[in-house]
C-alpha cells in the first residue's frame, strides 16, 4: 500500500512592501536632485537666492503634481526668479560677507564684550537663514507673485510661530550636519531638506480640518 504525501506550495513572495519603499526613496532622490540643481545654480554666488527659490518651485511641484523632474523644474524656473530676485539676492550676499568678516573678526579679539557682539551676529545669521528659507518656499509655492508678496508670506511663515520658526531652523542646521555622512550631502540636502520642511509648514492643507 503506497502513501503520498502533499506538499504545500510555497507562498509566492511578496511585493506589497515594494510602493511604500518606493515612495520613501523618493524623499530621498527628489530633494538630492533639487539641491544638485541648486547647487549648480549658486555657482554664480549672488545666483543663490534666485536658485533657492526655483528649487523651491520643483519641490513643490513634486509634492502638488507628483513631478518628479526637479532637477529640469529647477533650471527651467531659475530664469524667471533671477529677474525678480536679484537685487535681493545681491544685497543678501552683501550682508553675508559682511557678517563672516565680523565674525571672523571678532573670533581673534580677546576682550569680554566680543562674546554679546558676536552671540548678536550669530542670531542674526540665525534669522537671515529662516528668512530665506521660508522666502524661497513662498515664491516657489506662488511664482506668480512679487518679491513684496512672497517677503511678507515668508515673515508669516518663518516667524508667525515659534515652534515653526525653531523648526526651521533647526533644519538648516540639522540638514547640513547630519548629510555630511553622504558624499555631497550638504550641498544636496543642505538646502532642499529646510525649503521642503518650509514647503510643507506653508501647505494650506495642513490647516485643513
Amino acid at each position: 500500500m503506497s502513501t503520498t504525501t502533499s506538499t504545500a506550495p510555497e507562498p509566492a513572495p511578496t511585493t506589497a512592501g515594494w510602493p511604500t519603499l518606493l515612495r520613501r526613496l523618493e524623499f530621498v532622490a527628489h530633494p538630492a536632485q533639487a539641491g544638485a540643481a541648486f547647487a549648480l545654480l549658486a555657482l554664480g554666488v549672488v545666483t543663490w537666492l534666485p536658485a533657492l527659490a526655483a528649487m523651491a518651485y520643483g519641490l513643490q511641484r513634486w509634492r502638488v503634481e507628483g513631478d518628479s523632474a526637479c532637477f529640469t523644474r529647477t533650471l527651467r524656473a531659475f530664469p524667471r526668479y533671477w529677474r525678480t530676485l536679484w537685487p535681493h539676492g545681491l544685497a543678501s550676499t552683501a550682508a553675508a560677507g559682511v557678517l563672516a568678516a565680523n565674525v571672523v573678526h571678532l573670533l581673534g579679539r580677546p576682550e569680554p564684550w566680543t562674546f554679546v557682539v558676536l552671540a548678536a551676529q550669530v542670531g542674526i545669521a540665525a534669522v537671515l537663514a529662516v528668512h530665506h528659507v521660508a522666502l524661497a518656499a513662498e515664491a516657489g509655492r506662488a511664482p506668480g507673485g512679487t518679491v513684496r508678496s512672497w517677503s511678507t508670506g515668508a515673515l508669516a511663515l518663518g516667524f508667525g510661530s515659534p515652534a515653526r520658526g525653531t523648526a526651521l531652523l533647526g533644519a538648516v542646521v540639522s540638514a547640513a550636519l547630519l548629510s555630511l555622512v553622504v558624499p555631497l550631502g550638504p550641498l544636496l540636502f543642505g538646502p532642499s531638506v529646510p525649503v521642503l520642511l518650509a514647503l510643507s509648514f506653508a501647505d494650506p492643507r495642513r490647516h485643513t480640518p
